[in-house]
């Protein structure tokens, strides 16, 4: 379990090294502007601001913020290591009020934009495709009402009961590994078989419920195996969603008791907070420091402005 009251948290000057040290693991800083390695120096004195180097090669000045989500921002480093931890660790999330408190922030637009820019590291840009021989896939959809639509009805947390106004995903789980959530603007054949054929290795075998636009796609792979959830069967020998289930029971917890309401805008990447904490979970051998540091690490070479 990680100690809050670690130096990483309470001290600037070692959340910075901290930061240095997961960035530059071997001690060497790579230069982000010319890319050359081991040829900094850092710059001491009261004249320059504390983690400073300079590249001896283009003759730049960075820091371990430069070229990560990090970058250009005002709040103290030892706060940044605090947020990607909670953020990292919280099985359902944390809100930016929250966050705002727990860290001592000024304002909650600095919350919010500092939970965005940790969204970003957990981004996997380029995932690797899910499942391949003798693995399995299980692949769910599930809808999510848009913020001006809940509470309308009395309905709750479901708003209208219709789908077609709804904010749509289609998640694929590879049983016993990672997750990957995709917003979606339809679940029509054609964009069904491009986010299979986009995310899952053809060898796997798909696991689906009875819907019709999944058993067209579902002849492109090793085998398409289905349950009948509209008569009552969730569970049929090695046949089953329940994994890709218990997913969506995670996430919409947190969308309902956490964060409440997502914009459209920014529902891909909520999904990418929770597809990162599934794919790197305590049941794949991940506790929560090596979370964080997965976290702080996807963070560089990405930017995200707040305009």
């Amino acid at each position: 379990m990680t100690n809050l009251t670690d130096p990483i948290f309470t001290d600037e000057a070692a959340a910075r090294a901290h930061f240095e040290r997961i960035r530059w693991p071997d001690g060497k800083p790579v230069c982000p502007h010319c890319g050359v390695v081991d040829q900094a120096t850092r710059l001491e004195g009261k004249s320059h601001r504390p983690g400073l180097f300079v590249c001896r090669s283009c003759r730049e000045h960075f820091t371990v913020t430069v070229g990560t989500v990090m970058e250009s921002s005002h709040v103290p480093l030892n706060k940044w290591a605090l947020g990607f931890h909670l953020m990292a660790s919280s099985k359902k999330g944390i809100s930016a009020h929250q966050l705002m408190r727990n860290l001592g922030l000024g304002s909650y637009r600095t919350a919010w934009f500092m939970a965005h820019r940790i969204r970003e590291a957990m981004a996997d840009r380029d995932p690797e495709p899910l499942g391949g021989e003798g693995k399995t896939v299980e692949v769910d959809e599930t809808f999510i009402s848009k913020p001006g639509q809940r509470f309308v009805t009395g309905k709750g947390w479901q708003g209208h009961r219709g789908a077609a106004t709804k904010q749509k995903v289609l998640t694929m789980v590879e049983r016993g590994g990672r997750s990957v959530s995709i917003k979606v603007d339809d679940l029509t054949i054609l964009t069904i078989k491009k986010v299979l054929g986009a995310h899952v290795v053809l060898d796997s075998t798909l696991n689906t419920d009875e819907a019709q636009h999944y058993k067209k796609p579902g002849k492109a792979f090793a085998a398409h195996e289905s349950v009948n959830h509209g008569s009552g069967e969730y569970v049929r020998g090695e046949t089953t969603t329940n994994t890709v289930e218990g997913y969506f029971g995670i996430f919409k917890r947190g969308m309902r008791g956490v964060y409440h309401h997502c914009g459209e805008q920014h529902l891909q990447a909520y999904l990418n907070e929770f597809d990162f904490r599934y794919s790197n979970r305590s049941g794949l051998g991940v506790d929560d420091t090596e979370r964080t540091h997965r976290a702080i690490r996807g963070g560089e070479g990405k930017r995200l402005k707040y305009r």
